[in-house]
């Protein structure tokens, strides 16, 4: 990305040049929020100090709750703490999460004015504090809004008339648009806009439309692709990051690992291949040269007894890869607080090329979503796909959805898969990467 020049403040610190990888040399802000309640738990203590990303997940949070601080607060502890990157995800979209009720959010679909004038603009305020000039500030902007439009807004088994709606009425775009052009206005802030992951746009049908649809976003209400450093893949999600039993171009008597069940005519098998790729095809749509990706690795270990330490049987595809597959998923579609899951690789810079950092943008611990309907202010509803009991739909080949019981409403912590993540965690606990 090119530099951006600071504007200096008499009497503050003023922002450097944006560098091509904010994480390089960088001392990230752990939320102590989150940190406290890690540690209260059994064994906690061996990721209670891992940096992770602060959710602005509606207009209160900006302030602060009565369960966490604000976001000014949270920076202000970053400055104290000796900080020098804060990570934060932008979250609130009008119509948000369209295709997830356990995610969706308080603005309706057409409230476009309130998301700029009351969570957009109240964010970039405070941003531009030039008291955090000497943060490098990454922002992950709208998880699942643009794959949304993609693949779940007609035409599919897995569409929604709310999705439909969005698609319709522009607002998906416009949002991240506002949000990359005023954020992006900050020099010390670096955009990086979700990008879904392999399991769901990895067929040839999504991944072209999908880089044209961010490109289309990412040029809209007056931002341009220079508002965008990057894109990170699997936020909040479980696939891994690399299979290591088996690779896409395998074949077992004549039948290729594309034709299998779990991989359904896939073009990737995992997040690095995907993000990888992705990151190609998003340059030659226009995005720039030095783009890069990032990848949550909070909750894909896949660790524990059941991780496979070798390929399948080689008697059919579907032998190879069930046996082999170390997502242990009932169905790749599966999003809510998989049952079996482990932390995946800490947060580490620059591990592959094109790769900006791995990151924990989904603080383990915190539920995805409520496994029955529960009454909450935060405009989150009740999804099936959080009932273990549930049959599916057409977004998971309508299979049971392998989710935890007794989960909590999305954001909120739920003690029972945090200590099945630090049981099931890969590297182990303890002997991993610690980067």
């Amino acid at each position: 990305m090119g530099a951006s020049l600071a504007v200096a403040v008499p009497g503050q610190a003023s922002a450097a040049a944006r560098v091509d990888n904010p994480y390089t040399g960088a001392t990230p802000y752990v939320n102590p929020d989150w940190s406290a309640k890690a540690a209260a738990e059994p064994g906690g203590g061996a990721v209670a100090n891992e940096p992770s990303f602060v959710w602005m997940d509606r207009i209160a949070a900006i302030g602060g709750t009565s369960g966490a601080r604000g976001l000014r607060a949270h920076l202000d502890t970053a400055v104290s703490q000796g900080a020098d990157l804060f990570q934060v995800v932008v979250y609130n979209l009008p119509g948000r999460d369209c295709a997830a009720l356990a995610s969706s959010g308080e603005l309706g679909p057409t409230e476009l004015g309130r998301y700029k004038s009351d969570y957009i603009d109240p964010i970039a305020d405070i941003l531009a504090d030039p008291a955090y000039a000497s943060l490098r500030i990454v922002t992950l902007i709208e998880p699942d809004s643009l794959p949304n439009l993609v693949t779940n807004a007609g035409g599919t088994a897995g569409s929604t008339p709310e999705c439909a709606t969005m698609k319709a009425n522009g607002n998906y775009e416009k949002g991240v648009g506002y949000a990359l052009h005023t954020l992006g206005a900050i020099p010390n802030v670096y955009n990086y806009v979700d990008a879904a992951h392999h399991g769901w746009l990895g067929w040839d049908s999504n991944f072209v439309p999908a880089a044209a649809q961010f490109k289309k976003a990412a040029t809209t209400e007056g931002a341009t692709v220079s508002d965008v450093h990057g894109f990170i893949v699997n936020t909040a999600n479980y696939s891994a990051l690399r299979e290591p039993h088996f690779k896409v171009t395998d074949s077992v008597n004549g039948t290729t690992v594309r034709q299998s069940r779990w991989v359904d005519w896939n073009y990737y098998v995992d997040e690095l291949s995907f993000a990888q790729a992705l990151r190609t095809e998003l340059v030659r749509q226009g995005f720039a040269a030095d783009l890069g990706m990032l990848v949550d690795t909070a909750r894909n270990g896949w660790g524990g007894a059941s991780r496979p330490t070798g390929p399948g049987p080689l008697t059919s595809a579907d032998a190879y890869v069930d046996g082999g597959r170390t997502d242990r998923r009932i169905h790749a579609g599966n999003w809510c607080n998989q049952s079996g899951a482990g932390i995946g690789e800490r947060p580490t810079t620059a591990p592959e090329p094109g790769i900006d950092a791995y990151v924990w943008a989904k603080p383990p611990g915190e539920s995805d979503g409520s496994s029955r309907p529960v009454d909450n202010d935060e405009g989150k509803g009740f999804d099936r796909m959080c009932d273990p009991t549930y049959t599916g739909n057409g977004r998971n080949g309508y299979n049971l959805t392998g989710a935890l019981p007794d989960s909590p409403v999305a954001g909120h912590w739920f003690s029972a898969q945090f200590r099945e993540l630090l049981r099931n965690a890969n590297p182990p606990l303890g002997g991993g990467n610690a980067g």
